[in-house]
């Protein structure tokens, strides 16, 4: 029997002073069985940064045709494909033959050795921006996410700060290769 994911309830106040977007967004997201709790996390940093009211998580990890994040035209068009993770250059091409734009966000332990093996493939890419998210510390992502939760996502040039329940994250953005 398949392991059924965790379903969180996660109300968005969102703080992006890069784009002036301000607003709050109530959203459902599925922790998958074989997904990380700051791999989730980072998906919700991403839907943060590219947020727009036709932006949806798509199906999961399991759905390999589709992005973690994408935003369709009314028409069904993919406007931007979002990845998270060290995704391969063989599905990036492929998203880069689907959408107008493509977005990767890449964070980990291995960050660094996977860029250096990988950097040229995605340069390449036309249409994409890669990005590094990179932690101020070590932290316990597990203990951070509730359920029910509050969070507020606040961005500033390349500064992102997530705050819920009187504990805060600092992440810094990076960007890899194309155009911010």
């Amino acid at each position: 029997m398949a392991l059924k994911p965790t379903i969180y309830k996660v109300e968005l106040q969102l703080s992006d002073f890069n784009r002036d977007c301000y607003d709050n967004v109530g959203l459902t997201v599925a922790l998958h069985p074989s997904e990380t709790p700051e791999r989730m996390l980072i998906r919700l940093i991403a839907f943060g940064l590219h947020y727009c009211s036709d932006l949806s998580f798509s199906r999961g990890l399991s759905a390999t045709d589709e992005a973690d994040l994408w935003e369709l035209s009314p028409s069904g068009e993919i406007l931007q494909w979002i990845e998270v993770g060290q995704a391969s250059p063989e599905r990036m091409r492929k998203a880069v033959s689907l959408a107008k734009s493509v977005s990767l966000y890449s964070y980990g332990d291995s960050l660094e050795l996977w860029w250096e093996k990988e950097a040229a493939s995605f340069q390449a890419l036309p249409r994409t921006t890669v990005w590094a998210l990179r932690w101020a510390q070590k932290y316990d992502f597990g203990g951070f996410l509730e359920r029910k939760m509050a969070i507020t996502l606040t961005i500033s040039d390349d500064d992102i700060y997530v705050h819920s329940e009187g504990e805060q994250l600092t992440l810094k953005r990076q960007l890899l290769a194309g155009v911010s």
